[in-house]
């Protein structure tokens, strides 16, 4: 039974709770299937009734009756409200249950007759209360659901706290929210069951605020604007989605560097307690609001000369944060910084922009709050503009130095030299260098209506094209309108070719033809002069021979190392280092390869070019992995990811790593979902090149959870993509051994040693030494699947110790692992202690957990090939091959666990296969598979 109060439960509360919330909402709803008590809490906006709402909809079915009361400000007063609204329906089943003294003492508290009092009712009243929750729980489980305890009138608080303390046993949970803004919820939790989890909702990151605008439908807001909402909201979900809701209404969405629109409900929620601020104290918190990083010292150079008493006035009020240590001044919330902005007059903020102009040290915010205080054009402030964005650019801050830009841009008469289009250009690349591709193309776009210089234009659809990303598809009108403005142009024309062979690869998916392309546009950048183009274009024809295990591919690289050099090529995600860095790991110089992504991170992160970060991030990843550190690449594939979702950058290729990573060190379920992710991407994308490494990474991690046909499935597929892009390197994706290894466990070795035969000529040509051990491994057990035990250990052996010197210490620990379930003639655990140290060295827990199964299972050597004739009997026929080998084994007597041991999959694998056995042959059970075996019917 439920009882509810009337009160408004939004239909999609549980969307919103998914986002951001997936672990805290587990551990709740994990604390509730154990019979504990929740407590929910947080400050005002953090999301708290929709995390109550959404847990008491997905447990509350599981309780036979569900109280449920949620206070107001404007009710706290009336006394017993909370009591009424928890018991007034239920008071006519329970009423009879109770001793006579305490039912009176409950009637007239909930209907206001009689004038109960806990002063004068005190003791009846607690017991009473007492009384009915346990009367409620012989019935069957009570949930008791609260919202807004802080509002909660005194008299209910204190009754159900008297009750909650002395519940004991019985089945009575509390699942409750209660408005914090520290940790001062003890109170709380000492009035709730000894049981209770206090659990804390904090700030959501970058990707979840912008998920949740994504959710309720504010879709086209630039990453940017995305990037400031967070920041204003101090990751607040509810104080974002006003943010959000301002700015779709807003006809006119703030330009870069101007502040966001801030909704009068939030000024009002915020800024409650300015009114008892004096004058001089709300001007000198002006003066912080408009400066990037404020501190005591500057407001005093800007005139604000009692700043100290000021903002200590205003930190008694929590309009400020206390600092003891340090002269920085701190808004309580980045979102009273933006309110008291935004309700100030505009000729009081020139006066702050004003005053900060000459009183701020560092020339970037000199310039910036100068031409804030400015209107209409001005060179010198143009002049001193671009100066500043210079300045930002060599920081490494090309965010700011793209502000800053359009800031000149503003500022620039018409026939200004240089003309306000060229720094509006500077600022959409910039853009692109900091990630922002929403407001490069932006930029950009404006720039192409009215532009008539070939050049201009030119970079103009070079910053559309790049804004694209891998959806280069999606851009395909630009490459003729880019072509007839390039002219005859060496420069130009190399600049649209080079894009055009990332379409080539990219979109057609023809390495042939983007090769092709590359060589053309290094000719057209050497003839024009253009060094950075050559560059570039070089390193991309590099790129695509190396992938196509062409034998160009060194001699490319050495021409693009040649000097002169240009810094940025030198470190771009799609240059020479780049390009070198692919080189070394696919030829298995591991060290060399991780010290040159290291450097190469290091200055991109000095430089700000986050597309670049985010590339060599998952790059730096993949070397660990390959070395064996599983836990050192899970942690940079994450934050790679991380840095993928807040920048929307590489996230397919981010999410394949990432995938990779956690397959081999993390979580399986999560490596499954990443994988599907990045497919899907790919797939959306028209990404024919990074669908084949998402699908890769799928059958690898189907393939470590022990599902051997899905990989099979997965992996057929990559062969088929492969095949048609001519990639012939298998040191690139480094699937053959994969897929080898599920079709031994899905009982076709014929087709496995196929793909090793194809895929070790190309790695023999190429001197591929660690994908010819993975292939000999993966050859050793079709040996083994044949019956050739003795070969199939001599071949394990020698891959061991290849693949140690190799320094590839995941793959080596896989060979143990093979190794020990064919050497164990009396398997136990003993027989996987050397696969069990490797794999605790790599740190490599699904593997870990494999070898544990199979000790524990005492597994031995894998099945053989079932004998090509006809199975034991003739009803085994219609069975697909994975279901006539489960079905031998059972006729041989072996359990599940020895089932999945030698065919190296999972138990789960195991009784899915048996489910579709029985269904198929008609029967129940394998007592019936038995029968069969012997040539009996079951009845």
């Amino acid at each position: 039974m439920t009882v509810r109060r009337d009160f408004k439960e939004p239909a999609r509360c549980r969307p919103d709770l998914v986002i951001g919330r997936d672990e805290l909402f587990g551990s709740a709803r994990d604390q509730l299937a154990r019979g504990g008590s929740v407590l929910l809490h947080g400050p005002a906006g953090i999301g708290k009734s929709t995390v109550l709402r959404a847990l008491a909809a997905d447990y509350g079915d599981a309780a036979h009756t569900v109280l449920r009361c949620s206070a107001t400000e404007s009710e706290s007063h009336l006394p017993f409200l909370a009591l009424a609204d928890l018991f007034g329906l239920v008071l006519d089943q329970i009423s009879d249950k109770l001793p006579t003294a305490q039912r009176t003492a409950l009637e007239s508290a909930l209907t206001g007759r009689g004038e109960s009092t806990l002063q004068r009712d005190g003791l009846a009243l607690r017991l009473a209360v007492l009384s009915a929750l346990r009367a409620l729980a012989a019935s069957g489980p009570v949930l008791l659901v609260a919202d807004d305890l802080q509002w909660l009138d005194s008299a209910s608080a204190e009754l159900l706290g008297f009750a909650a303390r002395r519940l004991g046993d019985t089945p009575v949970q509390l699942l409750c929210a209660v408005r914090t803004e520290g940790q001062e919820y003890d109170r709380h939790l000492r009035a709730s069951p000894p049981d209770t989890l206090a659990v804390r909702l904090n700030p959501l990151s970058l990707a979840q605020v912008s998920a949740l605008l994504d959710h309720r439908g504010y879709t086209d807001l630039p990453r940017s604007t995305v990037r400031e909402i967070h920041r204003t909201s101090g990751g607040n979900p509810l104080f974002a989605l006003e943010l959000g809701r301002a700015l779709g209404e807003n006809p006119t969405p703030p330009r870069p560097g101007e502040p966001l629109p801030v909704p009068t409900s939030l000024r009002a929620l915020v800024l409650s307690r300015l009114d008892m601020l004096s004058d001089g104290a709300r001007r000198t918190l002006l003066v912080a609001s408009a400066g990037a990083r404020p501190t005591l010292a500057l407001l005093h150079a800007a005139g604000r000369e009692n700043a100290e008493a000021e903002t200590a006035q205003a930190a008694e009020l929590g309009l400020l944060a206390t600092e003891p240590e340090g002269p920085g001044v701190r808004f309580a919330h980045p979102l009273i910084s933006a309110a008291l902005y935004a309700e100030a007059p505009v000729q009081e903020r020139r006066a702050a922009h004003a005053a900060l102009s000459t009183a701020a040290s560092d020339p970037i915010e000199r310039a910036r709050n100068l031409a804030l205080a400015a209107t209409g054009t001005d060179p010198e402030v143009a002049a001193r503009l671009a100066e500043a964005a210079a300045l930002a650019r060599d920081r490494g801050a090309p965010s700011v130095a793209a502000s800053l830009g359009l800031l000149a841009a503003r500022h620039t008469p018409p026939d200004g030299t240089p003309a306000p289009d060229e720094h509006r250009l500077k600022a959409a690349e910039d853009a692109i260098t900091a990630g922002e591709v929403d407001l490069a193309r932006d930029i950009a776009r404006e720039v192409l209506t009215r532009a008539t210089v070939p050049a201009d234009r030119i970079r103009a659809w070079e910053v559309v094209i790049e804004s694209a990303g891998q959806a280069l598809g999606d851009v395909d009108a630009v490459f003729p309108q880019a072509l007839a403005d390039a002219g005859e142009d060496p420069r130009l024309l190399a600049l649209v070719h080079y894009h055009l062979a990332w379409r080539k690869l990219i979109v057609e998916g023809d390495f042939s033809e983007a090769r092709q392309e590359a060589a053309h546009a290094a000719e057209l950048a050497a003839r024009g002069g253009d060094r950075r183009t050559e560059l570039m274009s070089l390193s991309f024809q590099a790129h695509t021979e190396t992938l196509m295990g062409h034998p160009n591919a060194p001699a490319t690289i050495k021409r693009a190392l040649r000097e002169p050099q240009d810094p940025y090529v030198a470190c771009h995600h799609n240059g020479v280092g780049a390009a070198r860095f692919r080189w070394l790991l696919m030829s298995d110089q591991l060290p060399e390869a991780r010290a040159t992504i290291t450097a190469l991170l290091r200055e991109v992160r000095r430089r700000g070019m986050v597309e670049s970060e985010v590339h060599f991030q998952r790059f730096l990843a993949e070397t660990e992995l390959r070395s064996g550190h599983c836990g050192r690449a899970l942690d940079l594939s994450r934050e790679s990811l991380r840095l993928a979702r807040d920048s929307g950058i590489g996230l397919g290729a981010s999410a394949m790593l990432a995938s990779l990573a956690e397959a081999s060190g993390g979580d399986l379920d999560r490596a499954l979902v990443l994988a599907r992710e990045a497919a899907g991407r790919a797939e959306e994308d028209g990404d024919q090149m990074y669908l084949s490494r998402a699908l890769a990474a799928l059958g690898h991690a189907q393939l470590v959870a022990g599902d051997a046909a899905a990989a099979v499935g997965s992996l057929r597929r990559v062969r088929e993509l492969e095949t048609g892009l001519r990639i012939t390197d298998p040191a690139r994706g480094r699937w053959h051994g994969d897929l080898a290894e599920a079709l031994v466990r899905v009982g076709e070795p014929g087709e496995a040693q196929d793909v090793i035969d194809v895929a070790r000529e190309q790695a023999l040509r190429l001197g591929r030494e660690s994908v010819l051990a993975v292939l000999d491994r993966a050859e050793a057990l079709v040996r083994a699947a044949h019956g050739d035990h003795e070969g199939a250990v001599a071949r394990l052996t020698s891959v061991q110790d290849r693949l140690a010197k190799l320094g590839y210490g995941l793959e080596e620990a896989r060979a143990a692992f093979a190794l020990a379930r064919l050497r164990a003639p009396r398997p136990g655990p003993t027989s996987y202690d050397e696969a069990a140290r490797l794999f605790r060295r790599c740190r490599a827990l699904p593997w870990l957990r494999q070898v544990d199964a199979a000790a524990a299972a005492g597994a031995g050597e894998p099945a053989a090939v079932p004998p090509q004739g006809p199975p034991p009997s003739d009803a085994l026929e219609g069975l697909a091959s994975m279901e006539r080998q489960v079905a031998a084994l059972v006729m041989e007597g072996a359990t599940n666990r020895e089932i999945a041991a030698r065919l190296f999959i999972s138990v789960k694998t195991v009784e899915a296969t048996l489910t579709r056995v029985y269904r198929k042959l008609g029967i129940r059970s394998r007592v019936d598979i038995v029968r069969l075996a012997a040539g009996r019917h079951a009845k």
